[in-house]
């Protein structure tokens, strides 16, 4: 499912990489993306919407959509483009689907040199600028565009007030049927879910590896209205690490063939 289009200018900057130097940016330059840039972030969106059958799609000027906007959670300045993740209403996976392409395109935008921000019920979603067809729903947003390469001042006062710490690592998963620690895989793994985005970083993805079921699955509680992005977004780290995919849906299963050792 991940992505492999040539990016517009060569680049080392791998997945793994990304996972460690993506932070949310609020503040945004004036400066806007190149058109290879745009192309070939246009041609993601369009392979990850025929893979998931979602109606992702890039706004190169949606500042209007941000103006007037006052929340403490949404302080977003300087914003010009951004990926609007919808899709039909129907879908029973369409949030969590949101998160794990969304998260995708975050991680390009990272390789590129970008800063991104997850933005979710701080803008007006009936706005004739997020193109909602009847049938759909707008889950939340991405902004994206140029960055300093430093926070400024108010971007970490921000991360300051709606930042959570992160919780031990023992905290994101349980071992069922284990008489040895979890295998180093898994735990790096958990160690990259440590890094995702989600709501005022409240973690709320927890794994289970069950030795005697021979599985391991991702839960959310559901509490939360951004609990499935968040479980999208974890699931997806993890298979950036681990190499393997998840089912989807809440409680979804996780497959890889060269693991198969550690779930007898």
């Amino acid at each position: 499912m991940r992505g492999n289009n040539m990016m517009p200018f060569e680049t080392n900057v791998t997945d793994l990489d990304a996972i460690g130097l993506r932070r949310s940016r609020r503040k945004y330059l004036s400066t806007p993306m190149t058109q290879r840039t745009v192309d070939y972030l246009k041609s993601e969106i369009t392979k990850f919407n025929q893979d998931s059958g979602l109606s992702i799609f890039l706004l190169e000027d949606g500042s209007q959509a941000f103006n007037g906007i006052t929340k403490s959670y949404g302080m977003l300045k300087g914003v010009r483009s951004l990926i609007v993740l919808k899709g039909a209403s129907s879908d029973a996976h369409l949030k969590e689907k949101c998160g794990y392409y969304g998260e995708r395109l975050v991680l390009d935008a990272t390789k590129l040199g970008l800063g991104t921000c997850w933005v979710a019920g701080t803008y007006n979603r009936k706005d004739p600028v997020f193109k909602c067809d009847d049938d759909e729903e707008v889950i939340c947003v991405i902004t994206i565009g140029h960055v300093e390469e430093e926070k400024s001042m108010g971007e970490q006062l921000t991360h300051k007030l709606t930042h959570r710490k992160t919780k031990p690592a023992s905290e994101f998963y349980s071992l069922h049927h284990f008489d040895e620690k979890a295998p180093e895989w898994f735990l790096r793994g958990i160690e990259s879910v440590m890094k995702a985005p989600s709501a005022v970083n409240s973690q709320p993805v927890h794994f289970v590896f069950d030795k005697l079921k021979h599985q391991i699955t991702a839960h959310v509680s559901g509490k939360r209205p951004t609990d499935l992005i968040d479980l999208g977004i974890a699931k997806l780290h993890f298979e950036i690490v681990t190499g393997g995919t998840f089912a989807l849906g809440n409680g979804g299963n996780f497959y890889h063939e060269n693991y198969k050792n550690d779930f007898s």
